[in-house]
């Protein structure tokens, strides 16, 4: 059996040293992989915590803090000196007159101490509100488990002493556990506990537009109508304040001012439009009214958006973008000169 031998055939060996040899064209043609990322979802329900401060550069030294701390120190000896002399010329006088005198000054004593108690509770109250804003909108745009406890127990502490949040709060407890995603469970809470409180505080901004833009139309002196304004705003912040939790006490109510006159300017809100007036009065109404009616539009205007802001600082969960109230949908309950329905007084 004999074998057949195949033909002689040349073969090139590749050149290893050389830039472009055959085995690297080969593997340079192999089709290589294609991967594709998905694109991420972006999270459409982001929500901003109202802006109340701006920035400042720091400072060594507080001289005026310094200055009014040491006059009130100084005050206040006096004024304890002066009580404690007065005291023992009453005891000089007679035993009776001086234990009166001793009654009264105790009297006035827890009276001070009370009011400076409620100072610091009001003060420390729109402190937590603040902290729980940050705590809410960490856990809806991070989706945080810590956060989202933390502003749940909180907003359990300020609703579940109150008489009209008592179903509210009950009706929280019973579905909040089967919530697992910290996200939801804030967007829950904000949606049980929060939009009742909501429609009380869009009445009471327009009870007050309604005021202001009546009362200042009749008005006969502009000097009255600054006074009447100012008050019927900051009585607006301190409603707005204690629907939603907070204890307005008298300083806390001037920080509330600020912190609502820095939201303001910062977003600039107070900038008014002629539509925007139109809308209030209705589309070519504005011409045709008296110029005292016009400026009561403006000041009822005004009024509705400091409400507004006053909300957005003082509500404990911020608001997403789609469903915060605007002036537009505001001023249609402005123009409705009638309460919808009454306005329970909060504890």
């Amino acid at each position: 059996m004999t074998k057949e031998h195949r033909a002689p055939r040349a073969f090139i060996l590749p050149d290893e040293s050389g830039p472009a040899s055959a085995p690297l064209r080969s593997r340079s043609r192999i089709k290589q992989p294609q991967i594709v990322f998905d694109a991420v979802p972006e999270h459409t329900d982001i929500v901003e915590l109202p802006r109340t401060a701006t920035q400042h550069t720091p400072r060594r030294f507080r001289w005026l803090g310094i200055l009014i701390a040491a006059l009130t120190t100084l005050l206040t000896m006096w004024a304890g000196l002066a009580t404690i002399e007065l005291i023992e010329s009453f005891f000089a006088r007679s035993p009776w007159l001086g234990w009166a005198a001793l009654t009264v000054a105790i009297i006035a004593g827890i009276a001070t101490l009370a009011i400076i108690f409620r100072e610091v509770f009001g003060l420390w109250r729109l402190n937590k509100i603040e902290k729980l804003q940050e705590a809410a909108a960490r856990a809806i745009n991070l989706d945080e488990r810590t956060s989202a406890e933390a502003a749940v127990r909180g907003l359990i502490d300020i609703y579940d002493n109150r008489a009209d949040m008592k179903w509210s709060v009950e009706q929280f407890n019973s579905h909040h556990n089967d919530i697992l995603d910290p996200r939801d469970r804030v967007k829950l809470a904000d949606r049980i506990l929060l939009k009742p409180l909501d429609e009380a505080v869009q009445r009471i901004i327009a009870q007050r537009a309604r005021r202001v833009t009546l009362l200042t139309t009749v008005t006969p002196a502009a000097v009255l109508d600054i006074l009447f304004v100012t008050a019927q705003n900051l009585s607006m912040l301190r409603e707005i304040a204690t629907v939603y939790g907070g204890r307005p006490s008298t300083f806390a109510t001037l920080k509330l001012a600020r912190m609502v006159a820095v939201h303001l300017a910062v977003t600039g809100g107070l900038a008014l439009s002629d539509n925007l007036i139109q809308h209030f009065v209705g589309k070519g109404l504005l011409g045709k009214l008296s110029a005292r009616f016009g400026e009561g539009a403006v000041n009822g205007i005004l009024t509705a958006r400091i409400g507004l802001a006053a909300s957005n600082v003082c509500r404990p969960i911020p608001r997403e973008a789609a469903t915060a109230d605007t002036l537009t949908s505001l001023l249609k309950e402005v123009m409705t000169f009638g309460d919808k329905g009454e306005i329970v007084d909060k504890d």
